[in-house]
């Protein structure tokens, strides 16, 4: 008898790669001196990618085995790219390289190993959705209904129990952290999560969660971790600075071994602390690996030195970080452009000008974005593009008026409007303690007969007559009903939209927030900005029929276009945008109190840190164009000045070309058709036009109110009152606004 070896499918490159001159010096040394224990510093726009995937190459040809090249991303599509791209460079397969995220990577060691942490190799993985509904069963059998009292919902509870394992911290810590008005329900989470646990091992399951967790126990364990270690040559790792405390845990268990391990990342674009990354993953690196190389990557591809000599100047003010300083490769162009708006509608109309102006001049509209740092200051813009019919896609969730909180707080408008509005009262009632479906019909059904008798009685004020009337409510969802009933009739007294609108949200609508959503402060901010957009309506009813045109134009162009049809423009969370570029970037609300956000402002110098990251993030989304903008004012009946962001102020103006914007026939200035900006050689912001009437703010050679102190950024300046100049309101948004400065 005789013998046949198979030889599997060869790996050795077919082809050699002149690194030399394929790579600046910068990443020739990442790939060439890469060995050992490594922290790759790799800045905005600097090839990165690119450096990694050479990195991996030049293993090959080096004649080290695939199957001992372990590649760890942050996604399944970076890791199949680059190994995409490494099987082109060599000339061969390089499938049996390990590459892909931390839980894919987590999934197929745990498929050999299950056993030593209690599962078998046929588990199921629950993705969030089932988690989700699995704390549902959990809390039902504990008999914890958080619709019966003020209990933490499923969501909520996942969110503290997730966080933990990620990040290492115990429930105690996270719940002080992020959740503090929970504290009194410590115990019962706490139980919550060890019957989680027990249910998920008895069904054989693991969530994300447990696939780090346990790939951690596995790699703790002396000899099942060695093994794991050994069998990995060589660790790569990208996104570092994004890591957690459980993947960090991670990265020095499979690196244990052969102790080369290459992490690529940047502690400057380290803005996901909110998700559990620490920042100081990358910060310790050094220390955690002794004698570990440093190397930087500076040389900027994307963007002109005017955009980058602002990112590098912000950064300075951060004290905890690698220095480093990007450089440009690319040819001087337009300094980042700062633009002072006396309101946020003239802020809003000057990025949608400035975007028409941009596409006559031939730049494509996916080639522009406008960033922002909360998802809650889009709302005036999305109006704005709408109007202006500038098609636009967004990122980073949904657009404004299709979140859910948005939609409960309209719904109680809408029963105000029209009390007779079936769908809204089912919304409404709904949310309520104690309020099921069940019940929500049968109320809706009484309401309406209430409605009958007292239209019939002629009584003129509707919805006020039908709260008085007495209910048939079940004991079980009384308590709700009254407290929706007391939030109602403050809802009515109020009077303009506006005051409606913060009527709800400061009514126990914000304790349902904060039961129902991890984050709840996002929401209550939206519903600020939704307050702040009503000002400019006395009445409820062109409110409402603006908001519902803007849902039908929207609806109606997604169902008669496709993504082929049109190109559009981005609307972002600077979150979402990070990894991303554009030709042309606006960032909008770089105002105190908006960006660094107030949140931030209350942490102290972590906070603050975080959030000069973020900036940095933004401004180095741009290729050739940057504008800064933020309102000077907002509010209506009690007008407020905002400061413009410290992120500014720190930083020298002559690293900006300010932009004042005049609206339109302003003392014989601009030109019709809208707002027009002016170049400026100063930082001043004056109003010489004729015919202003109301109270005014007067600015300093600074162009910033001349307020002592910056607090959370924003103080009255103007209130309304009985001697107070009338303002002229516009009826409807849509059809007709006045700014600021516009002439009575």
């Amino acid at each position: 008898m005789s013998e046949f070896v198979l030889q599997g499918t060869p790996y050795a490159p077919t082809r050699r790669i002149d690194y030399a001159r394929e790579l600046n010096q910068e990443q020739l040394d990442v790939v060439v001196n890469g060995d050992g224990a490594c922290l790759v510093l790799a800045g905005a726009g600097s090839g990165k990618t690119r450096t990694l995937t050479y990195r991996v190459a030049a293993l090959l040809e080096r004649g080290v085995d695939p199957a001992s090249i372990l590649l760890l991303t942050f996604t399944n599509k970076a890791a199949k790219e680059m190994l995409s791209r490494v099987g082109q460079l060599v000339g061969t397969d390089a499938g049996r390289i390990w590459g892909g995220t931390f839980h894919s990577v987590a999934n197929r060691i745990l498929r050999a190993f299950a056993e030593h942490v209690g599962h078998t190799s046929r588990f199921s993985i629950l993705d969030q959705e089932d988690a989700g509904d699995l704390f549902k069963a959990v809390m039902k059998e504990m008999q914890i209904d958080p619709k019966a009292r003020r209990f933490p919902s499923a969501s909520v509870v996942q969110d503290i129990v997730s966080f933990a394992r990620n990040t290492q911290t115990e429930l105690l810590d996270v719940v002080r952290l992020k959740y503090p008005h929970f504290e009194p329900f410590l115990e019962e989470i706490g139980e919550i999560a060890r019957q989680y646990q027990a249910r998920k091992k008895a069904g054989n399951v693991m969530d994300f969660d447990d696939l780090l967790t346990n790939l951690v126990i596995l790699l703790d364990d002396p000899v099942v971790g060695g093994s794991i270690a050994d069998r990995f040559q060589f660790v790569l790792v990208d996104e570092y600075q994004d890591t957690n405390a459980l993947q960090a845990r991670i990265v020095r268990g499979f690196a244990a071994a052969h102790k080369n391990v290459l992490v690529v990342g940047d502690d400057a674009q380290s803005i996901y602390a909110f998700r559990g990354a620490d920042v100081q993953n990358i910060l310790a690196f050094p220390k955690q690996w002794p004698g570990a190389k440093i190397l930087k990557l500076l040389t900027n591809y994307r963007s002109t030195p005017e955009i980058l000599e602002l990112a590098n100047e912000s950064l300075q003010h951060n004290a905890h970080q690698f220095k480093k300083e990007l450089q440009a490769v690319c040819d001087h162009g337009e300094k980042p452009k700062y633009v002072p708006c006396a309101s946020a509608s003239q802020e809003v109309q000057f990025v949608a000008e400035q975007i028409l102006q941009l596409r006559e001049q031939g730049v494509g509209l996916h080639a522009i974005a406008v960033l922002f740092r909360s998802s809650s200051h889009s709302q005036a813009l999305e109006f704005e593009l709408m109007k202006r019919d500038i098609p636009y896609e967004y990122r980073g969730g949904q657009k404004f008026f299709e979140r859910a909180h948005i939609k409960d707080v309209v719904s109680c408008l809408r029963i105000a409007q029209n009390p007779r509005d079936e769908v809204a009262w089912l919304r409404v009632l709904g949310l309520q303690q104690g309020i099921g479906a069940a019940t929500a019909s049968t109320l809706v059904a009484e309401i309406r007969r209430q409605l009958e008798r007292v239209s019939a009685a002629g009584e003129t004020r509707v919805f006020t007559q039908v709260l008085l009337q007495d209910y048939a409510v079940p004991g079980r969802a009384r308590t709700g009903f009254e407290e929706f009933v007391r939030m109602a009739r403050t809802m009515d007294e109020a009077g303009s939209p506006s005051e409606m609108i913060r009527a709800v949200a400061g009514s126990t609508y914000q304790d349902y927030l904060e039961r129902e959503y991890p984050n709840w402060r996002d929401r209550l901010e939206d519903l600020e900005q939704l307050a702040l957009f009503a000002e400019t309506y006395t009445e409820l009813e062109p409110f409402l029929a603006d908001i519902s045109l803007y849902d039908e134009i929207v609806a109606g162009r997604d169902r008669g276009t496709t993504s082929a049809d049109r190109e559009r423009m981005v609307l972002s969370t600077i979150h979402q945008a990070k990894g991303l570029e554009w030709d042309t970037v606006f960032v909008i609300h770089v105002a105190e109190g908006s960006f660094p956000s107030k949140r931030a402002l209350g942490e102290g110098e972590s906070g603050m840190e975080e959030e000069r990251r973020l900036f940095y993030v933004a401004v180095t989304r741009a290729r050739r164009r940057l504008f800064l903008s933020y309102p000077m004012t907002m509010g209506y009946d009690a007008l407020l000045f905002n400061q413009p962001s410290t992120f500014i102020d720190e930083v020298s103006p002559r690293l900006f070309e300010r932009i004042e914007v005049r609206e339109a026939g302003w003392g014989g200035r601009g030109r019709s058709g809208g707002a027009t900006a002016a170049k400026r050689d100063d930082w001043s912001w004056d109003s010489d036009g004729d015919g202003w009437s109301e109270p005014t703010i007067d600015y300093g050679i600074s162009g910033k109110p001349g307020l002592p102190g910056r607090g959370s950024g924003t103080k009255t300046a103007w209130k309304s009152d009985a001697g107070s100049a009338t303002k002229r309101i516009p009826g409807s948004f849509l059809s007709n606004i006045e700014d600021l400065g516009n002439h009575p």
